[in-house]
């Protein structure tokens, strides 16, 4: 399997890039036809664009695929275990992108989001197929090495900061697709729309924290106990 699990990992990198092209491209073709100054404003609607935890949740993983396959290749001759760095990544990227296909077939699936119109075969891959693969990667990648539980916590710290930037920046920008004198990446963030405003958006924040951790314990514990069941045969 480690002679061919790095190919695997490419594949789905460029799946998941792919995909996230996709979706940019429409996203930036809609703007290029809006007629509001808002609506066609091009950095606003590129950096909305990239503000969705999805979108950066896909391209952590496509570069983490990336990294780890390029290593991969590199040592498929030996029995490596593969770095700490390079672990620690792994487990980051698996972690956001097993919670992003939660959050979104539990609470976002039929929604509308903010971007306006999606590409369909864009939005299963971002939010399914792109997912499944972090977790079977989890489950049956080769050579993979037993972190502490601090992970867990180093992998928290993403999450949080981009929770932050999305509460300060949401009222600094006009919603590109309503004119709106705010802009929520997700419903369940915007306190207009979610009973009791921000305290009823904390629930949501805290909620979703849980399962960052959660996942994250999950992730760890796989890796710990693959690499202990190598190391007893």
């Amino acid at each position: 399997m480690k002679t061919w699990w790095p190919y695997v990992r490419l594949a789905s990198a460029a799946l998941g890039l792919a995909a996230v092209i996709a979706q940019l491209s429409l996203t930036v073709a809609l703007a290029a036809d809006n007629s509001t100054p808002w609506g066609s404003h091009l950095p606003t609607v590129w950096w909305n664009f990239f503000s969705f935890f999805t979108i950066d949740s896909n391209v952590i993983a496509a570069v983490s695929f990336i990294v780890a396959a390029i290593w991969g290749v590199r040592h498929r001759r030996d029995d490596e275990r593969e770095p700490s760095w390079l672990a620690i990544l792994l487990v980051c990227a698996s972690t956001y992108m097993i919670v992003t296909g939660i959050v979104y077939n539990t609470l976002l699936r039929g929604i509308e989001l903010p971007q306006g119109i999606t590409v369909p075969w864009s939005n299963e891959v971002l939010h399914v197929v792109f997912p499944l693969i972090l977790l079977l990667d989890v489950l049956f990648a080769p050579r993979r090495r037993a972190l502490p539980w601090s992970t867990v916590f180093i992998s928290a710290i993403f999450p949080l900061v981009w929770v932050a930037y999305t509460m300060i920046r949401a009222n600094l920008v006009i919603a590109p697709a309503t004119g709106e004198k705010w802009w929520y990446p997700y419903p369940f963030l915007n306190p207009q729309v979610i009973p009791g405003g921000y305290l009823g958006v904390s629930g949501y924040i805290i909620g979703i924290a849980i399962a960052i951790i959660g996942v994250a314990c999950f992730v760890v514990w796989v890796g710990r106990r693959r690499a202990a069941s190598v190391s007893s045969d």
